[in-house]
């Protein structure tokens, strides 16, 4: 299947946004520009041929090790410069788990580290990605 298009359109990635009810949030460090050496939540560019939701299953497993995670749509965000590469819309996904030490993430493919943090106490983070976990909390309110 091939595409061709008059005017440029956006590229659309996932996120997966994985909490602990020992609130705890899931995050890799960025091996590769943009934003490398910066933390981030596990995701990336969808495929043309994948559905959202195997996309974020994809893009978890890739780069922290972890899967079977019950994930559930959040939001799409869409700030003009969110990525500077490019027009980027991203779908998140989030998922709740009981506890961290549960899941012991190992970082592959993009990612050059891969942990959990406190929500108290988050890096520096890159994209949009700190504006995203907040809003993701508040929903939650673990």
């Amino acid at each position: 299947m091939s595409f061709c298009y008059k005017y440029p359109r956006p590229a659309v990635t996932v996120d997966a946004l994985v909490f602990s009810t020992d609130k705890k949030v899931l995050l890799i460090k960025r091996k590769n520009p943009p934003f490398e050496g910066l933390w981030a939540l596990p995701g990336g560019f969808l495929n043309i041929d994948e559905t959202l939701e195997s996309a974020v299953a994809r893009e978890l497993f890739e780069e922290t090790g972890i899967k079977n995670i019950d994930l559930k749509q959040f939001k799409t965000f869409g700030d003009i410069n969110r990525d500077p590469r490019h027009r980027t819309l991203t779908v998140t996904f989030i998922g709740i788990i009981n506890n961290s030490n549960d899941y012991l993430p190992t970082a592959n493919d993009d990612a050059s580290e891969s942990n959990w943090f406190d929500f108290e106490d988050l890096p520096n983070l890159a994209f949009d990605h700190s504006k995203i976990i907040m809003e993701a909390i508040l929903k939650i309110r673990i």
